[in-house]
C-alpha cells in the first residue's frame, strides 16, 4: 500500500470527477465538492469538473463545475457519460464510488460507464466490506480490474482490499478523507452566537437517520445532567433524504418522545438543517464533546468524525473501524455499542477533568494537520500523474477481431404505459384487442401475480416512483381477495363483473401466487406490502403440500425460496421446499435420458421454471445431482430453442415438442422467452460462467426481431408486447401475459447487465 506518491507533477489535467455533488445532501456530495473545489485551486490551471448522479427525475441547482448528470436508476445514462468524457479528452477520472449512489444491482450500472472510458480511472472507496454479498464483490472486484489505483482513507480498509478482495498492495493508496483548515480555538468563543453561553455542550452532527445511534446519547443524558446540569446535546443535521421520503420525520419525533419521557427534553435541542462549511465549523467549535454513537462496526470512514477531529474536539465514540483508528493513541474514547451507560460514563469523565480534555483535543488537531485540503488535493493530483503514467505505459491488451454475425441490439427502455392501460381499479385484465383493454374475459391471479413481481422489481430501479407503489397496492389487493380462506387456494378467474368463475383455481395459478408473495416477503426493503403478504402467504403456503403439477411446483420453490432468504430458520417452509424440490427431481429422475432429459414426455409451456427451480434448489440443499439436472436440462432447452443462424426459435404451442414427434413451430409465446431468460440468468448467477448470460441475452433479443419471422415483438410505441409470433407474423394483441413477459425479461437484464463484459 502506498502512503505518499511522487511530488512531481504534470502541468495541468482535465479531471472528472464522478459521484454526486452540491446542493444534494448527503456525505458523498459533501465530499466530492469539497474535493473538486480543493484540486481546482491546488492546480488552477487544470480543467476540473463533475459527473453526477441524480436521485430525484427533477435534479438539483448545481453549479457550473458539474458538466454531465446521470438519472441514477436509467442505464443509458451511463453510457452517454462515457461518449461525453470521451469526446471532451478527459485525462483523468475520479469516481468516488458508494454502493447506494448508482442504479442497478449493487449499483452495477457503474460498470457500465467504466467499461467504455478511454482513460485511466483512480477510485476513491467510501465502502469497503469485509463480508460482502456475492453482487457486491462482483461489483468492486471488476472496479479494481477498471481502475488504476484504489484510494482507502483508513489502513483497516486497505487491508480488507488485500485480505478479501485480493487487491495488490500496489494499486492501493492511503490518502485521508480531507478537512477544513481552521484554526485551534476555545470552545466558548462562539457559544454567544447559539444561545448557549455559560452551558457544557454535547455535539453530534450529520444526515440523522437509525443508524446514527443518537437514542443511546439521550438514554445517557440523565446520567450526565445529574453531574452536569448545565449540559445541552445539541444534534445537528437534517433528517437523510432518503430516510425522509421513506419514513418522514419518525424517527427525529421518536428522539423527541424520548427525551421527553427522561425529562432532559429541555437539555436536548434539534437543529434540523443542512449547514454550510462555515456554519458547520461555528457549531463544531462550541462543542466541549464530541459524540459519534454509530451502530454499525462496518463503517470504514465518516467524515463528521474527520471534521470533529480537524477542528480539534474531545470526542467520544463507538467502536466502528474508522474511529477505532482515528481515536488510536488518545485522540478519544471508545465505548461499546448500544450502551447508554458507558456514554455517560465516559462523558462525565471527560467533563470533570479539563486538562485530559484539552488535551485530547490538542492531540487530534495537530494528528490532523495533514489531512486539511490542500494536502489532501496534493497528494491525489500526485496520485492522478502516477494512474495517468501507468495506464500509458503497461502492456496494452492484445484485441482479436472476431468476425459476428449479428452486432448486440440495444436495451430500450423501460416503459410501463400499456402496464398501466390494461390496469383498472380491480386489479389487470387479462387481454387485449390490439392495445385496447378487453373486458370480455376480466382478470386472473397469475397476470396479477407476475403484475405484482413486475412493480416489485421496478421498484428497486426506482424507489420513489409512486405511482408503482400504487400499482403493486392495487395487485396485492387483488391477490388477498383471490384468496379463500375456507379452502386455503387461490381462486383464478374472474368476469369483468367480479364474480369467480371458479371457487379453486389451478395448482398452476396458486404456485404463481406463492412465488409472487415471497419475491414481496424478500424484499430489500420491507414495507406495509410486505407485511400482507407475510400474512397472505402464510395462510396459502400449506395447501402446496399436495400438488403435484410440475410448474406448480416449480413456481413455488421459486417463492419458498425468496421467503427463505429472509426468514431462513422457518423449518416448515424449509420442509415444504425440500419436499417439493424432490417431488420435481423424481419427476427428472424417472423420464430423463441421456437424449432427453426431461420431467415429462413432451415440453410444453413455462419450460424454464423447472430447469430455474432445479437448479436453485440443487445449489441452495447442496444437492449435486439436482443441480447437475437443472443446468443439463436448461442447456438441453437452449439447444433446442436455437436454430442455425444462432437465435432462438422457441418452442411453439402448435403441436409443442414431443419425445418421439415433431416440434410445433408456431405459435412462439413471450412467456417462454421469459422463463428461460430468468433460468439462463440463475444459472450464471449460481455457475459465474458468462456464457449463461449471453445465451439471456440472446434469448432476450427473441423479443426485439432475431426471431424466426425477423419481426418485432415488442412495441416500442405502446410499451406492450404482441401476443405470440405466428406462421403469418405476429399476433397483434396485447395481453397481460405477454406484456409482463415482456416487462419482466426487460427487468431482469436491466437488474443483470451490469455484470457482462
Amino acid at each position: 500500500m502506498m502512503e505518499t506518491v511522487s511530488s512531481s507533477r504534470k502541468a495541468s489535467y482535465n479531471i472528472a470527477l464522478i459521484g454526486n455533488s452540491m446542493p444534494r445532501r448527503c456525505g458523498i456530495a459533501t465530499f466530492s465538492t469539497d474535493l473538486l473545489t480543493a484540486l481546482a485551486a491546488a492546480s488552477p490551471e487544470s480543467n476540473c469538473h463533475a459527473v453526477v448522479m441524480n436521485d430525484v427525475p427533477e435534479g438539483y441547482a448545481y453549479p457550473p463545475e458539474v458538466r454531465f448528470e446521470i438519472t441514477d436508476k436509467h442505464l443509458p445514462d451511463y453510457q452517454l457519460a462515457a461518449d461525453f468524457l470521451n469526446v471532451n479528452q478527459v485525462n483523468i477520472v475520479s469516481l468516488q464510488h458508494e454502493f447506494g449512489i448508482f442504479g442497478g444491482a449493487y449499483g452495477n450500472h457503474i460498470l457500465t460507464l467504466l467499461r467504455h472510458l478511454r482513460m485511466p480511472v483512480v477510485t476513491t472507496l467510501h465502502t469497503v466490506l469485509k463480508d460482502p454479498e456475492p453482487g457486491q464483490r462482483a461489483v468492486l472486484e471488476e472496479i479494481g480490474e477498471l481502475s488504476e489505483r484504489l484510494v482507502v482513507m483508513s489502513h483497516k480498509a486497505a487491508c480488507i482490499l488485500q485480505d478479501v478482495y485480493a487487491v495488490a498492495a500496489e494499486k492501493i493508496a492511503m490518502i485521508p478523507h480531507g478537512i477544513p483548515d481552521v484554526p485551534f480555538i476555545d470552545s466558548s468563543f462562539y457559544k454567544d452566537q447559539f444561545r448557549v453561553e455559560g452551558r457544557r455542550v454535547i455535539l453530534t452532527f450529520g444526515l440523522l437517520a437509525p443508524d446514527k445511534g443518537v437514542e443511546y446519547m439521550i438514554e445517557a443524558l440523565p446520567a450526565i445532567v445529574r453531574h452536569h446540569p448545565d449540559i445541552i446535546y445539541i444534534i445537528l443535521g437534517a433528517t437523510h433524504p432518503h430516510i425522509q421520503r421513506e419514513q418522514g420525520e419518525g424517527y427525529r419525533l421518536g428522539l423527541q418522545l424520548r427525551a421527553r419521557e427522561l425529562g432532559v427534553e429541555r437539555h436536548v435541542m434539534f437543529h434540523n438543517r443542512f449547514v454550510e462549511l462555515k456554519e458547520l465549523c461555528e457549531f463544531l467549535s462550541v462543542a466541549d464533546l464530541y459524540v459519534t454513537p454509530y451502530l454499525k462496526q462496518e463503517q470504514i470512514v465518516s467524515g463528521t468524525l474527520s471534521y470533529a477531529l480537524g477542528i480539534g474536539k474531545a470526542t467520544l465514540s463507538t467502536p466502528y473501524w474508522y474511529a477505532e483508528e482515528m481515536l488510536a493513541e488518545g485522540r478519544g474514547r471508545l465505548v461499546p455499542f448500544r450502551d447508554s451507560q458507558a456514554l455517560a460514563e465516559q462523558a462525565i469523565e471527560l467533563l470533570d477533568n479539563e486538562m485530559e480534555r484539552q488535551a485530547m483535543r490538542k492531540r487530534s488537531y495537530t494528528f490532523c494537520r495533514k489531512r486539511i485540503w490542500p494536502e489532501v488535493a496534493r497528494r491525489y493530483l500526485n496520485l492522478f500523474e502516477e494512474a495517468e503514467h501507468h495506464f500509458r505505459w503497461r502492456p496494452s491488451p492484445t484485441f482479436h477481431t472476431t468476425s459476428l454475425p449479428v452486432t448486440p441490439l440495444e436495451i430500450p427502455q423501460l416503459k410501463f404505459d400499456h402496464l398501466r392501460r390494461l390496469t383498472d381499479d380491480v386489479g389487470m385484465l387479462q387481454h387485449a384487442r390490439g392495445i385496447v383493454p378487453d373486458r370480455t374475459h376480466g382478470y386472473c391471479t397469475d397476470d396479477n401475480a407476475r403484475a405484482l413481481i413486475a412493480v416489485l422489481m421496478a421498484q428497486n430501479l426506482s424507489p420513489d416512483d409512486h405511482e408503482l407503489i400504487e400499482l403493486g397496492c392495487r395487485y396485492m389487493s387483488f391477490l388477498c381477495h383471490a384468496f379463500d380462506e375456507q379452502t386455503g387456494r387461490f381462486r383464478n378467474f374472474m368476469d369483468y363483473d367480479r364474480r369467480w368463475q371458479k371457487e379453486t383455481g389451478s395448482e398452476d395459478s396458486h404456485g404463481r401466487a406463492i412465488w409472487s408473495l415471497g419475491l414481496v416477503i424478500a424484499a430489500e426493503k420491507p414495507t406495509v406490502l410486505s407485511e400482507v403478504a407475510l400474512e397472505l402467504f402464510e395462510q396459502a403456503v400449506l395447501a402446496m403440500k399436495a400438488f403435484h403439477s410440475p410448474r406448480a411446483c416449480a413456481f413455488g420453490m421459486l417463492g419458498l425460496h425468496a421467503y427463505l432468504c429472509r426468514f431462513s430458520g422457518d423449518s416448515e417452509v424449509r420442509r415444504l421446499r425440500s419436499l417439493l424440490a424432490n417431488r420435481l427431481f423424481d419427476l427428472y429422475r424417472s423420464n430423463a435420458s441421456e437424449e432427453w432429459p426431461w420431467i415429462e414426455d413432451k415440453v410444453t409451456y413455462a419450460n424454464g421454471k423447472i430447469s430455474q427451480a432445479l437448479l436453485l434448489c440443487g445449489h441452495t440443499l447442496q444437492h449435486p445431482e439436482m443441480l447437475h439436472a437443472g443446468l443439463r436440462s436448461l442447456s438441453w432447452l437452449v439447444c433446442q430453442q436455437t436454430n442455425r443462424n444462432g437465435h432462438f426459435t422457441l418452442i411453439g404451442n402448435q403441436g409443442w415438442l414431443a419425445r418421439e414427434g415433431t416440434r410445433g413451430a408456431f405459435d412462439q409465446q413471450p412467456i417462454e422467452a421469459f422463463t428461460m431468460i430468468e433460468a439462463c440468468l440463475e444459472a450464471y448467477r449460481i455457475t459465474q460462467e458468462e456464457s449463461w448470460a449471453r445465451t439471456a441475452h440472446k434469448c432476450f433479443e427473441w423479443f426485439l426481431g432475431r426471431n424466426d419471422m425477423q419481426t418485432l415483438v415488442y412495441d416500442y410505441k405502446s410499451g406492450g408486447c404482441c401476443d405470440g409470433l405466428t406462421a403469418n407474423g405476429v399476433n397483434r394483441n396485447q395481453g397481460a401475459e405477454s406484456t409482463l413477459a415482456w416487462l419482466l425479461s426487460l427487468l431482469h437484464i436491466y437488474t443483470y447487465l451490469g455484470h457482462w463484459r
